[in-house]
């Protein structure tokens, strides 16, 4: 078994701090575009609300355990694909969303209500699901990690700009509007760098390991396709709402991922193969739908 393990990203503490940062800001200048009503629309579409949340936060992380015991990858690559499941919905998801003709604010208020919760749902989906993939959970006991702290690092990077620029655009409208595109840009920009760079030192391993994470990722993310679509379209929801839900379901915040693998596990390589790969592909699959649905004729 090749050991992913040797790859390592690791950052100083100046490092780690300016990535959270970078987060935090990527976050707010995102939540400078919510309202209020982003957060309340889910109680005008009630059951599609349920299905995108239940797809999302429960399905999506069980069929990770499934595929888990079906392709039995090593433990290291298995944590990575519960943690990713375990993130909320992407931002792209709003965008990628818009192109396949599915329903916008449904998706707006399913990607900015599982990222509210993310404080939660994450750790504790992540380590629920991970303990019953038993070579996970062996893994898992190797880890030093404090669920508490887990905690609270997704509620200051995450949750808490996302309420704060709510809020600025709820009493500071000018001021938002003048932030929001600067902010997006700058923020994305100086992520993007951070990541850049310790990947450069490392690129001939993510070349080695290249055909097992292209196919991991290949399933995993097509998976999570598929389960938010059937599962709308059990629950009797029209064709737009199942594409939203797929998306949604699809498209996870993998840049939380990395954050949390460079601050709590050491930038443990195999992890971090898993969620960078994702962030990659995932954007690929969803223009890839994006482009078939977005050519259908409105019905």
């Amino acid at each position: 078994m090749q050991d992913y393990d040797l790859v390592r990203l690791n950052f100083s503490p100046g490092g780690l701090f300016v990535l959270n940062i970078c987060l935090g800001l990527i976050m707010y200048g995102v939540s400078l575009e919510l309202t209020i009503a982003d957060f309340t629309n889910l109680r005008k579409q009630p059951k599609a609300a349920i299905v995108g949340l239940f797809s999302q936060l429960v399905l999506l992380p069980a069929l990770t355990v499934g595929l888990l015991y079906i392709l039995k990858p090593h433990p290291g690559l298995a944590l990575g694909m519960i943690l990713v499941a375990a993130c909320p919905g992407g931002n792209m998801s709003n965008f990628i969303s818009l192109l396949a003709k599915g329903n916008v604010p449904l998706s707006i208020s399913l990607t900015a209500t599982t990222t509210v919760l993310a404080w939660f749902f994450t750790p504790f989906n992540f380590f629920f699901w991970g303990k019953l993939y038993s070579p996970a959970a062996d893994r898992l006991k190797e880890i030093s990690l404090n669920p508490v702290d887990v905690f609270l690092s997704i509620f200051l990077i995450l949750v808490l700009p996302l309420i704060l620029g709510a809020l600025t655009n709820r009493f500071l409208p000018k001021v938002a509007s003048s932030l929001k595109k600067p902010m997006r840009i700058g923020s994305t920009v100086l992520l993007g760098i951070f990541i850049l760079i310790a990947f450069i030192g490392n690129w001939r391993s993510f070349v080695e390991f290249g055909p097992v994470l292209f196919w991991l990722v290949l399933l995993h993310n097509g998976s999570a396709l598929t389960v938010g679509y059937l599962a709308s379209w059990i629950a009797g929801l029209a064709h737009k709402e199942r594409k939203t839900i797929s998306l949604e379901t699809g498209l996870q915040n993998s840049g939380l991922g990395l954050i949390l693998i460079f601050t709590f596990f050491q930038g443990i390589g195999s992890m971090a193969l898993i969620a960078a790969w994702w962030g990659v592909w995932h954007l690929i699959s969803g223009l890839f739908l994006a482009s078939i649905w977005g050519r259908e004729k409105a019905t």
